[in-house]
């Protein structure tokens, strides 16, 4: 049959005036209700910033900004118990009271005693449902302001390859397995911003670079199925970027950054006569009041590039708005704007094809087919979204969202373009019937669209309803839920993917044991779909027949603190996958690379955390390793084989000392990844690989409002790939400069 397409926008619109409008309904009978405010802080008067305050079992909640402030509303009982949480810090609980009738305002501050082996306090990404203290019942990692000031990276993808059981390949994000190589054709992982899904319409894709990372507060990883609540892209896991609230009052904030790449460890490989160099600038102000707040930022960076053809500039600003219309109601508004001009070095150079000077290859310099060969890539998304408290036992949330990208690849022979918009709309409500159980409910479309003279003129809508019910049970927690999507191309007919879920969390042994499975699906992407191009010297032909990837996610885990001085979190995960989308040599008048669906997958594995403070206020690290048995399954004559670009072994080792009160620290990072088995277009492209073997240094300074780091990334200078005839950062030293008001 046919499927009405209608804009998601228009649809939410409707649903963005009556969902305050029902809440207030339903909660006006209890009054404005009352107040509570403070201050979070650690021991010595500090302000804790992402410090999560909230009454347990409720839906009232807060994060606190930069001063350590935060807001709860409305809260009607006389009397509290109020909680707050931060990473790296022991939770405390307050009681407090107000006044009847409860029209009041009270205050209740907390002072937080640092706690190094503490874990994340808010768990939104495998839920929906905001709720801290209570453990996930599937794995979720997190990367914290702190990291990210630390490692001072430029892209998100850059913090979240240190994160154990994650591996970014040129972009592309691997969890546990869930993804190799495509060259920027799909992702089996989902990226949300604020909960606003923003993978492309078109590749279905991740941009890492859309929102600046200097406005990045945290970053959520759940690893594993999480189709159940999120749908197609889930099959893998979902990273969540949370960005910077709006603090009130009023706040600036300026980073510069400059570095150098290191020369080629070879004579024989120099590509050029002078020092290549980075660096960028990020500007940001805002003001705002308990009522109101806005922050702009603008930011540029320039790299030269450490290969031939490699320089990049990069553009962007963004924005964010917040207004509490009401005691109950909040509205946040938020955007971004992008802009890459980059050249493109697409392979290495092998014998006879430059100036190899008596070399078997020339990793640092191009293929001379591929001279001339840039990039021009602009992204920028807006996203509105509402939520009221009817009351502390129910609340309702409504968004809309709208990200487009637009990029033209300029080679010597041709040119290559796509415009693409994502379209999507939600409306979900959250109940908490009693304080040991929640229940969501909420329904989402999207609308993509696509114009390329690679992809065609297309469109694909996705339409859904879920739910999902949490329930205590004593000591234990139970989660299970469900999730219908239907999906359309070019309006045609519908396919129909259902996504069910179930876990349970237990305290054991001094720990918390959870268990999870559920499936995962994603639907092909417009771009497999339709892409007819060329790759690698190949022709690339469509298969408008793909089918959608499905796969069953299982995993058992503990976390258990050892000593007072350790923390272990450890899980084993299997995943039964079919028709994962896979590119195939076909052979007709000549060979040909068509997107296929492999029928069988497995895999399986160990995902551990070593968390360690053996000096709490000054020394912690981390040790974090994946082993990985990841096999495409006999079928049909076909022998059972490694599936592409999964290493067996992913190990990182971290560190960091803060001597004298932490206005000092140094820190290190190694990562280790075992050599892939196998790589796709085995025999036809330059099978060189090696293991990754990556040491990152790190040092900082802060004094008052600032700060001032140095970064030294693959000290070693190690020459890898991760992909065919693709040379990997080299030794890269830079400066970052940070100062805040």
């Amino acid at each position: 049959m046919r499927v009405p397409l209608i804009r998601p926008a228009v649809l939410l619109a409707a649903l963005a005036a009556l969902v305050p409008a029902v809440a207030l309904a339903q909660g006006g009978d209890r009054g404005r209700g009352g107040v509570v405010r403070g201050a979070v802080r650690d021991t010595r008067g500090a302000p804790i910033r992402g410090a999560v305050v909230g009454v347990p079992g409720t839906t009232l909640y807060a994060v606190t900004d930069a001063a350590g402030r935060y807001r709860l509303a409305p809260v009607s009982a006389r009397e509290v118990r109020v909680r707050a949480a931060a990473i790296g810090y022991a939770p405390a609980t307050l009681t407090v009271s107000l006044a009847s009738p409860p029209a009041d305002s009270t205050t209740a501050d907390f002072a937080l005693e640092p706690s190094p082996l503490e874990l994340t306090p808010l768990d939104v990404v495998s839920t929906k449902v905001p709720r801290f203290g209570d453990r996930a019942a599937t794995s979720v990692a997190q990367v914290t302001e702190k990291d990210l000031d630390r490692r001072a990276v430029n892209t998100v993808d850059e913090a979240i390859d240190k994160a154990g059981g994650v591996q970014v390949l040129n972009g592309q994000i691997n969890i546990r397995g869930s993804t190799g190589y495509v060259q920027g054709l799909n992702s089996r992982v989902l990226l949300l911003v604020d909960g606003v899904p923003m993978n492309q319409g078109d590749r279905g894709g991740i941009n890492w670079d859309l929102v600046p990372v200097d406005q990045i507060e945290r970053v959520d990883i759940l690893k594993g199925a999480g189709s159940s609540l999120y749908g197609s892209a889930a099959l893998g896991g979902v990273v969540n970027l949370t960005t910077r609230d709006v603090p009130v009052g009023a706040h600036g904030r300026l980073r510069v950054t400059g570095g150098v790449f290191a020369d080629p460890p070879h004579a024989e490989w120099r590509f050029r006569d002078k020092t290549g160099l980075q660096g960028g600038v990020d500007v940001s102000g805002s003001y705002g009041t308990e009522v109101a707040g806005a922050r702009f930022a603008v930011g540029e960076r320039h790299s030269d590039g450490y290969r031939e053809q490699d320089a990049r500039d990069h553009w962007q600003t963004a924005g964010k708005g917040r207004w509490q219309a009401s005691p109950r109601t909040r509205v946040d508004v938020s955007g971004a704007w992008a802009v890459d001009r980059y050249q493109v070095p697409l392979r290495w150079c092998v014998q006879s094809n430059c100036d190899n000077r008596g070399q078997a290859y020339q990793p640092f310099k191009i293929d001379q087919d591929e001279r001339g060969a840039r990039t021009d890539s602009r992204k920028g998304y807006l996203s509105a979204q509402v939520r009221t408290v009817a009351s502390e036992r129910m609340a309702w949330q409504a968004r809309a969202s709208w990200l487009r990208t637009h990029f033209t690849d300029y080679r010597r022979t041709s040119s290559e373009y796509a415009e693409a918009n994502r379209w999507g709309a939600e409306a979900r409500a959250e109940v908490h019937p009693d304080s040991t159980r929640a229940v969501l409910v909420g329904g989402e479309a999207t609308l993509s669209d696509v114009t390329s003279d690679i992809f065609g003129t297309h469109s694909q809508s996705e339409s859904a309803a879920y739910g999902e019910s949490d329930q205590a049970i004593g000591a234990a927690r139970l989660t299970a839920g469900a999730r219908l999507d239907l999906l359309a191309v070019d309006g045609g007919s519908l396919s129909a993917v259902l996504s069910p879920r179930v876990g349970f969390t237990l305290p054991a042994a001094g720990g918390t044991l959870r268990a999870s499975v559920g499936r995962g699906f994603r639907a092909p992407t417009m771009a497999e779909r339709f892409v007819h191009t060329v790759a690698l010297g190949f022709e690339v032909v469509p298969n408008p027949n793909l089918r959608p990837e499905v796969a069953w996610s299982a995993e058992l885990g503990h976390t258990t603190p050892v000593l007072r001085a350790l923390r272990v979190d450890a899980a084993l995960f299997w995943t039964e996958a079919r028709d994962l989308i896979e590119p195939a040599l076909v052979v007709d008048t000549a060979p040909k690379i068509q997107l296929q669906n492999v029928t069988r997958a497995r895999i399986l594995g160990l995902d551990a955390t070593v968390l360690a403070a053996p000096i709490p206020d000054r020394l912690t690290g981390m040790l974090t390793y994946t082993y990985l048995y990841a096999r495409r399954l006999a079928q049909g004559g076909t022998p059972e084989e490694p599936l592409a670009f999964r290493p067996k072994h992913l190990l990182t080792l971290s560190a960091t000392y803060a001597p004298g009160g932490g206005a000092l620290d140094v820190g290190g990072d190694f990562r280790y990844v075992s050599r892939p088995e196998r790589i796709e277009l085995e025999g036809f492209v330059d099978e060189r690989r090696v293991a990754v073997k990556v040491l990152d240094l790190s040092a900082g300074w802060t004094h008052g409002p600032l700060e001032i780091r140095l970064l030294v990334v693959n000290a070693l200078n190690y020459i890898y790939n991760l992909v065919p005839e693709t040379l990997a950062p080299v030794r890269t030293v830079s400066v970052t400069a940070v100062w805040s008001y």
